[in-house]
């Protein structure tokens, strides 16, 4: 029969071997910058990403659900009609966005299912 102690150990083992095969098996992706994405985006076509970036001013589109998410110089069209959004997206806003790169038509969009946006600043100037 096994102690106390020996049991307590068991399970410990068990339970830390499993969030170690977790972890293993779905290792999170970094999050990428849309300047990386659009870099290469043929090596991330069809693949889950994040992706951060700037909602570029006057580009929401509520009637397709669409915006323009730009980087230092790059900018992508993303599509968010299967999304589940955050409060808060609006112009000049940081956004992360869980989703896929895709080709459709000649361009590069990319598919979001959940879109985070970043709190206003309260330091930012007053409209």
């Amino acid at each position: 029969m096994l102690t106390h102690r020996a049991r307590l150990l068991l399970i410990g083992a068990v339970l830390t071997s499993a969030l170690a095969a977790t972890l293993l098996l779905e290792a999170p992706e970094a999050t990428r910058t849309v300047d990386e994405v659009m870099e290469d985006p043929e090596g991330l076509e069809g693949r889950q990403i994040a992706i951060r970036g700037e909602v570029l001013d006057g580009s929401i589109d509520n009637s397709t659900n669409t915006f323009i998410l730009h980087g230092e110089s790059e900018q992508i069209l993303v599509d968010f009609s299967g999304a589940s959004v955050s409060n808060g997206l609006d112009d000049n806003r940081t956004v992360y966005a869980e989703g896929e790169v895709l080709l459709v038509d000649g361009k590069w969009i990319f598919e979001a299912e959940v879109i985070k946006t970043s709190c206003p600043s309260k330091y930012e100037e007053a409209e």
